[in-house]
């Protein structure tokens, strides 16, 4: 189990030592690619080791979901969130995935078609602060409660998405009073002698939110009472790169494109399969071996095996070199005649 447990510390190691960041656009501070690249033609471009090793983990991935607690810890934080958005395409995202892989460095975070309920979310919210946009689009286990957490624990949150089903759209609808900006100090007159620090509570940075269903009430609503956010932005039409409005906010990109741009897609073409009914444990049976126990037996299988092939791999190599030296050296090869000579003279 040890020898496993080495092999995925090694694995997490070199994971770390290729940092792969998504890409921060100066003009709109967006950590996804333009729209541009969507057309641009990636034919031909090899793969990253790392992604590719990506791929591998994220095809068999429903085998080590249930122990990803146990070596989450030595992945660095980009890599966790390739898995969590690996995990998120291939329906294994649940609270205990994701409040396993969760980082404080985290900015993105892309919960969308789900089963994280309001207790993952509250978690994740305590524990990433910094995060900048969020997708909760089609979570239907998750609640106004959920919501709220993300809203009062992460002040820099700009981009919010929802909606996408029943249950998710009249969640979205029940939030529009924690986007209101709340009023610590109604004492003074006017807006204009309000401070900074008498405007809590509420959404205060958000700036977009993607819902692409919205009723009519409820775009008239934000648009009186949270002029500054802007509900299903689209690309500029002065600026086609959509430099004005960030990638995240449009809803024809995925929320988390950037984070396995470069992984193949086949990795979540087959979705997890619905287990198969349990049959209780026989108590008479021997303990399931663990798959790293397996690997280390078999390694071990394999040394045995090839121990006796590899011995007189080096005698052979060994009598080679002593005949190679004799021949080149004329002191040994003296020193072979004689022994060989007085050989003879005693068996005459």
């Amino acid at each position: 189990m040890d020898k496993g447990k080495s092999v995925v510390a090694e694995l997490a190691a070199s994971f770390s030592d290729v940092r792969v960041t998504p890409r921060q656009n100066p003009k709109t501070k967006s950590f996804l690619p333009s729209p541009s690249f969507y057309s641009s033609s990636k034919k031909g471009k090899p793969q990253k080791l790392v992604s590719l090793c990506l791929g591998t983990l994220g095809q068999h991935l429903e085998d080590i979901i249930t122990d990803i607690s146990e070596f989450a810890a030595l992945f660095p934080p980009h890599i966790k969130l390739t898995i969590m958005s690996i995990a998120r395409r291939r329906r294994l995202l649940n609270d205990e995935v994701l409040t396993s892989l969760a980082e404080s460095s985290w900015e993105i975070l892309d919960i969308s078609g789900s089963d994280v309920t309001d207790a993952g979310l509250a978690t994740v919210a305590n524990v990433c602060s910094n995060l900048r946009a969020v997708d909760i689009s089609r979570c239907e286990k998750v609640t106004t409660s959920g919501v709220s957490e993300i809203v009062c624990h992460c002040p820099s949150l700009e981009i919010l998405r929802c909606g996408g089903c029943p249950r998710s759209e009249v969640t979205a609808r029940r939030c529009l009073d924690l986007l209101k900006p709340k009023l610590n100090n109604l004492e003074e007159d006017s807006w204009e002698e309000l401070n900074t620090l008498d405007i809590g509570g509420g959404a205060e940075s958000l700036k977009w939110l993607v819902w692409p269903k919205i009723d009519d009430n409820s775009k008239e609503t934000l648009a009186a009472e949270c002029p500054r956010v802007t509900v299903n932005p689209q690309p500029s039409l002065f600026d086609l790169s959509g430099s004005k409005v960030p990638v995240e906010a449009l809803a024809s990109v995925p929320l988390d494109h950037s984070i396995v741009e470069d992984i193949d897609p086949k990795t979540w073409a087959v979705s997890a399969a619905p287990r198969r009914p349990v049959a209780p444990p026989n108590p008479n049976a021997p303990p399931e071996i663990p798959i790293a126990e397996r690997f280390r037996l078999a390694y071990v299988e394999r040394e045995a095996r090839l121990a006796p092939k590899r011995a007189k791999r080096e005698r052979q190599q060994r009598r080679r070199a002593e005949r190679d030296y004799m021949m080149n050296d004329i002191d040994a090869r003296s020193m072979a005649l004689a022994a060989q000579a007085s050989r003879n003279l005693r068996k005459s």
